[in-house]
């Protein structure tokens, strides 16, 4: 099939590469445009870009380009492109989208992150049409997926990026086929801020272990920042572990990284900082 690719991250690396295995003409794949990292000036393309740079696959941060190929591309695949496809494309290039949640819960740019931090049990992988609303189209292929208790963002993202490309070849491989209406109420998935992670040791252990698991969780402890990036509810009595109190009982830091330093096991950290047993973290 003649296609068009629109995707950014690295999870959207693994369905382009399966595309192309599977003998679809890729003809163009639109990623954004190359970014400034780190503190130097040199910019670096989106993983995506990269990908299909190396499987020789030309490539535009112009999503407008689309509308220009002749012949047009039978259809646009989507996965995690950050941007809304406008109209005047979609009138000439139909489109599908690879979404990481069972619509209509959690549209938008966090679907894998805002499940979690719900504490769902159980999320999966659309294949949508695309239309101009956020993540409002009709949805050709559904496949559930449980959340493991302790799984992290980026643990179910992967397991989610396989089963969803599995579903998006198989519905490629049947024409698509019907396209069932989103039913039920919408959620949405907004990007998280920074101070949605900060965690709240008042509250209850579980929501602070499920901020930890979505990635980019801190507290602070004497005035510093730490990010907890391992956690444990309830706690497992590991040797590198930290007990500490939130508000219905204790949570288990296992792996911390204290301002300015790297990563290191929470009872590393907890010897160093002189912390006293029992002690509650935050202001």
């Amino acid at each position: 099939m003649r296609l068009a690719y629109l995707g950014t991250p690295a999870a959207a690396v693994a369905p382009l590469r399966a595309l192309v295995t599977a003998g679809h003409d890729v003809t163009l794949v639109v990623s954004r445009a190359d970014a400034r990292r780190g503190r130097g000036s040199a910019t670096s393309p989106s993983p995506v870009k990269a990908a299909a740079q190396t499987l020789g696959l030309p490539v535009t941060e112009r999503v407008a380009d689309l509308a220009e190929l002749d012949p047009v591309p039978e259809l646009g695949v989507v996965v995690a492109f950050g941007r809304l496809i406008r109209p005047p494309v979609l009138a000439i290039v139909p489109m599908v989208n690879l979404h990481f949640s069972l619509l209509p819960r959690w549209r938008g740019a966090a679907p894998v992150e805002r499940a979690i931090l719900a504490g769902d049990e159980v999320t999966g992988v659309c294949v949508m049409a695309v239309e101009e609303g956020l993540d409002t189209g009709g949805v050709h292929r559904r496949v559930e997926l449980a959340i493991g208790p302790d799984e992290t963002a980026e643990e179910l993202r992967a397991r989610l990026v396989e089963i969803g490309t599995a579903a998006l070849l198989e519905a490629l491989a049947d024409g698509l086929g019907p396209v069932v209406p989103q039913e039920g109420e919408p959620t949405y998935a907004a990007k998280l801020t920074s101070e949605e992670l900060r965690l709240d040791w008042v509250g209850p252990a579980a929501a602070v272990h499920r901020a930890v698991r979505v990635g980019g969780a801190w507290t602070t402890v004497g005035g510093r920042r730490l990010k907890v990036h391992r956690a444990a509810v309830p706690p497992t009595g590991a040797a590198d572990g930290v007990v500490v109190p939130a508000g219905d009982g204790p949570v288990e830091l296992l792996q911390v990284q204290p301002e300015g330093k790297g990563r290191m096991a929470a009872a590393a950290w907890a010897r160093g900082a002189h912390l006293a047993p029992g002690t509650r973290l935050g202001p």
